[in-house]
């Protein structure tokens, strides 16, 4: 029995002790509407909350809106890059990065995507924690981080674990209360803080310089992550749904829910001097109620974001790499991101020094992007063998040292300059990684279905 990809047929024998969530997509379940409510309720970041807050004393307030929406618009292009082959051949990120970095080489962009992820799930689902902890203390009188740490964790494991079609659900019931309470917080903060953030930003000139493009860096790497597997996303999407459609559905819900994220972060913070946000929103909402609902919201956020944007993507990383089933995968994931200390994370000064491992990790992130545009626009013409992808004795065996050492050279280029890492590294990488597969001999057998391919 044979599967119909883009007009190509799968030989079955490739695939066949290959696990289901690894095989090209057998079935579209997210419609436009669907799709934009995942993403706008996977974006809810309290990574947001922190990039924002780090902004403090740097930018003026429209400079931080300007930075947040040219951050956006640049995360929407490159997820439609990145994303387009997983939508045209229902292949996940892991896949896709056969072709560019080899069956084996693909471990090194897989954990250099992964690690970030499970760290940024530790940490957020610690301040979720906290925020359900604060709920039961108000409420009940009970107060038991670490308890309710460990059974946030292993609830949102549990969510993953079934799948697409529940991660679906989630969001869309998500997405409408996310926007509602988001618009209540930020008027609180505004209307609460009005004195103190005057007072802060009275005399703050700002730039238009390196630290405004730096903090376009700050927003968009905390989705640099997301950008590369775009395809572990977009595969989901029903066919019809083009590039100009799903470019408009990754604005329409970034955009939004990032500035009030950002904005929120960055005048609460001012206001208050602290950045944790289950600290500033149990103490100053004014009522009970409200403080409650508001913490529930930032422990809902972080299901929404975790399960979609922190335990998906490295779960596919450690299924190919260690050949696990899913299941078993996520579990991995959620005891991994035990291991990364979260508590030691969210202390007083945690935005400048997560807004500092932002910019560190998008400097080998945005190599990674740079050279699988370069592989599937410029040097296969959006063309792919599907057979090959699949076939690990094939022509894509082994490990592409063209792409290993392209990002490597990116890197170094990016660390340069580590407050634009991500752009600084797109170009250089961009170039080596096509000069090298052009020229390289032991890239001879990457060259297969390219423009390099010998007639």
């Amino acid at each position: 029995m044979s599967n119909i990809i883009d007009n190509q047929i799968l030989d079955q024998e490739l695939v066949k002790n290959v696990d289901p969530d690894l095989q090209p997509t057998k079935q579209r379940i997210m419609d436009p509407l669907s799709y934009a409510a995942s993403f706008m309720g996977g974006c809810v970041s309290i990574g947001t909350f922190s990039m924002g807050a780090s902004l403090i004393g740097i930018l003026t307030v429209p400079q931080a809106i300007l930075a947040m929406v040219i951050g956006c618009l640049v995360i929407a292009v490159a997820l439609v890059l990145i994303g387009n082959c997983g939508h045209k051949y229902g292949i996940p990120y892991t896949v896709q990065l056969r072709s560019s970095f080899g069956t084996t080489g693909v471990k090194l962009p897989g954990f250099l995507r992964g690690i970030p992820a499970i760290i940024w799930f530790g940490y957020q689902s610690w301040v979720g924690a906290g925020a359900i902890n604060s709920c039961l203390k108000i409420l009940f009188g009970f107060d038991n981080l670490p308890v309710i740490y460990a059974l946030f964790t292993i609830l949102q494991v549990a969510l993953a674990i079934k799948g697409f079609s529940s991660i679906k659900w989630l969001e869309n019931i998500s997405c409408v209360f996310i926007i509602g309470i988001l618009i209540y917080m930020l008027y609180v903060v505004k209307t609460q803080f009005a004195v103190e953030i005057g007072a802060v930003f009275a005399d703050v000139k700002g730039s238009w310089g390196l630290p405004f493009w730096a903090a376009t860096t700050s927003f968009l790497g905390i989705y640099s992550t997301m950008i590369i597997n775009a395809s572990d996303y977009s595969r989901n999407v029903k066919e019809k749904v083009g590039p100009t459609m799903t470019g408009s559905l990754y604005t329409v819900a970034i955009l939004p829910v990032t500035l009030f994220m950002g904005l929120i972060g960055l005048l609460v913070t001012a206001a208050t001097g602290n950045s944790d946000p289950v600290v500033v929103f149990s103490t100053t909402m004014g009522s009970k109620v409200l403080t409650v609902v508001t913490l529930l919201f930032i422990a809902f956020a972080q299901v929404t974001t975790n399960v979609l944007n922190n335990i998906v993507p490295p779960a596919y990383v450690l299924m190919e790499s260690f050949h696990l089933k899913w299941s078993h995968s996520t579990i991995a994931v959620g005891l991994l991101s035990v291991c990364c200390f979260p508590w030691k994370l969210v202390t007083s000064d945690s935005a400048a020094g997560l807004s500092l491992f932002t910019k560190v990790y998008s400097a080998f992130l945005g190599p990674i992007f740079a050279v699988m545009v370069v592989d599937y626009y410029i040097l296969r013409k959006k063309k792919l063998d599907i057979n090959h992808m699949y076939d690990k004795q094939g022509p894509f065996k082994g490990i592409n040292w063209a792409a290993v050492i392209a990002i490597i050279a990116g890197s170094l280029c990016s660390l340069v300059v580590v407050d634009l890492s991500w752009y600084v590294s797109l170009i250089p990488t961009g170039i080596i990684y096509y000069l090298l597969m052009k020229y390289m001999k032991s890239a001879k057998s990457f060259r297969t279905g390219t423009v390099f391919t010998e007639k």
